[in-house]
């Protein structure tokens, strides 16, 4: 039989306030243990708690942002249990009527958009801390540290709506960027500002019963909340196609060995004796005040990165990335008003940014030691050519490190991107000059030595010169082939010397081939010398060249490539056949195909009429 989880989530979120939720001690992570303590956090006889406004005004912010309710009048309420951690025996929270009810969310998940229903969001105050380890005596002592007693939380609690442990990672993710957005919760799940339990039961696929739920305890991320779900999932519905019956029980997951262990039974609500907080009085809250915290709403996660899609033309993954990575969506925004192309911008932040960020062991683009602005004038350096993309990384490591400007740096440095088309055509040269062999290659139809080639240049330029311009130089210098007195120097040099050393084959060769268009039924090339043939071969391959040359101007680039294809693939075929005395009449044919090939207006239109 088929089962199916059914998951909710119960997310605990510290508020950035500067105080406590009921007095007036520093809410400062990582103070030495009992210092931020009072009587009132403490539970001491006589102290009396007093609300914190601001903490109130993030509650209110986190529960607009999921499409809550909020009510006009809250009630706080005692939370009784003992444990060592709270010192007054209870905690106080809100129970039978939360600061907000009835919101939702919405989220990408593999089977689409998906809605989450939010059942309530309400305050309440957290418990101090357990120290089990650490210390010499650890193996028979537990340390109490009640800094964080009194810390102020809210605790969102979704319906069952989720079906999958990988839905659950990605509401959790969800609710996670939506609290960093407002600025209500740091997201820091290593300090536990944000925690997560969980909720789950199986029941038969198509059935609308629920099962016997478990819940999975104090789960700080988003991989170890999917793992223990999936373990939790798997272990229910072994434990039901067994024969047994699941418990109501906490458990806990232990991320060594990825599984769950029984912590104690579940409480119901009546464990705890909820009953009114006798020292505050109900929360009542304006609804002038309601609507100026929703008018100081910022954008949030989801909304950003469908706005970075339509006007930036980023696409869904370079904005999602971009949104996720803390403080990088401003950052993006600023370099691009600062003339940064958006694109380059998006890329530079996911990659050269994000890589120095991870040496910091930090994903926090407001410790980038460089404006936006300074970046962004490397960026457009970049986009507009003034130094290649190698030189540019190198750039950034030094402004990283110093503070300078890109271009002080280049101007200091002479960095500048060689762009200078003649001084790239003297680099082409000298690069074709040293390797003949290459250039053959790419005669004979070998098109991805033009890569090699290109590479050499940026070599021998120290990698300043254009890619680009170094490219398009290179493509034209192999393949615009003139006639031998417009030709460059450089093809006299490496092409047209060796061809004409031995001039009476040659001749001897274009007799056959005057043969061949005159008497299409005589044999060609017939007792001419193998050699001869392949010098005859490469003198017609640039003479054909010549001629898609000199048509360049009148059809489209695309026509011109394909004839460029076609008469490469020929000329391969006609150097393989050349030492075969068998292969006469196949020469003669694949020569008659050559000018068909050149002679475009046989079988594509003009461009452009003259």
């Amino acid at each position: 039989m088929p089962f199916e989880p059914v998951i909710g989530l119960e997310i605990h979120a510290q508020l950035l306030t500067r105080t406590k939720i009921f007095c007036g001690c520093l809410t400062t992570f990582g103070a030495p243990p009992n210092t931020h303590v009072c009587p009132t956090c403490l539970g001491l006889p006589g102290a009396l708690p007093v609300l914190n406004r601001h903490a109130v005004e993030l509650a209110i912010k986190a529960s607009l942002a999921l499409n809550c309710v909020i009510q006009p009048e809250s009630i706080f309420a005692r939370k009784n249990y003992f444990y060592p951690d709270l010192p007054k025996g209870y905690q106080i929270s809100q129970y039978e009527r939360p600061l907000a009810t009835g919101g939702w969310l919405e989220m990408a998940s593999e089977q689409g958009t998906v809605r989450v229903g939010i059942t309530r969001v309400h305050l309440e105050e957290d418990a101090g801390k357990s120290l089990h380890h650490g210390f010499p005596d650890s193996d028979r002592a537990t340390y109490l540290d009640f800094n964080r007693s009194g810390v102020p939380l809210i605790e969102i609690v979704t319906e069952p709506d989720l079906r999958s442990a990988a839905d659950a990672a990605a509401c959790f993710t969800h609710l996670r960027e939506t609290l960093v957005a407002l600025g209500v919760n740091d997201g820091n799940m290593e300090e536990g500002s944000l925690r997560c339990d969980a909720n789950v039961s199986i029941r038969p696929a198509g059935s609308l019963a629920f099962g016997t739920k478990a819940e999975v305890k104090n789960v700080n991320s988003f991989r170890y909340l999917e793992k223990a779900l999936e373990f939790e999932i798997s272990r229910q519905i072994a434990l039901v196609e067994g024969g047994g019956r699941v418990k109501q029980e906490t458990r806990l997951f232990d991320s060594d060995t990825g599984e769950t262990a029984s912590m104690r039974s579940k409480e119901e609500a009546h464990d705890y004796r909820y009953f009114p907080e006798p020292d505050l009085p109900p929360l009542e809250v304006m609804p002038a005040f309601v609507e100026q915290i929703r008018a100081s709403l910022p954008e949030l996660p989801e909304a950003r990165k469908r706005r970075f899609v339509t006007a930036y033309s980023l696409s869904e993954y370079d904005a999602d990335v971009i949104v996720r990575l803390g403080g990088a969506a401003e950052f993006f925004e600023r370099m691009v008003a600062a003339g940064a192309p958006p694109k380059a911008a998006g890329n530079w932040l996911q990659g050269e940014v994000r890589r120095k960020l991870k040496e910091m062991g930090s994903d926090d683009v407001g410790r980038v030691p460089m404006s936006a602005d300074a970046l962004a004038e490397l960026v457009s350096l970049t986009d507009r050519g003034v130094v290649s993309s190698t030189v540019a990384k190198d750039v950034f490591e030094k402004m990283w490190a110093t503070g300078r400007s890109a271009q002080a740096i280049i101007d200091a440095e002479g960095l500048s991107q060689i762009g200078d088309e003649q001084a790239i055509q003297k680099l082409v040269a000298d690069a074709i000059a040293r390797h003949p062999d290459v250039v053959t290659e790419f005669r004979a139809g070998k098109t991805a030595t033009l890569g090699f080639l290109v590479g050499q240049v940026m070599k021998a330029s120290g990698g300043k010169a254009n890619p680009k311009l170094v490219s398009d130089v290179m493509r034209r210098a192999l393949t615009v082939l003139l006639s031998e007195a417009t030709r460059p120097r450089i093809f006299v040099d490496t092409v047209l010397v060796p061809l004409y050393t031995d001039r009476a084959p040659a001749a001897m060769a274009l007799k056959s081939r005057q043969s061949i268009v005159d008497v299409p039924g005589q044999k060609p090339f017939h007792g001419v010398p193998c050699h001869c043939r392949a010098q005859f071969f490469r003198e017609e391959f640039l003479r054909h060249h010549q001629c898609l040359e000199r048509q360049r101007e009148y059809y489209s680039e695309g026509a011109i490539a394909s004839a460029e294809d076609a008469l490469a693939r020929i000329m391969s075929q006609l150097e393989q056949l050349c030492q075969r005395e068998d292969a006469c009449e196949v020469m003669g044919e694949l020569l008659r195909k050559l000018d068909v090939v050149t002679k475009l207006s046989e079988w594509t239109e003009p461009r452009t009429t003259h």
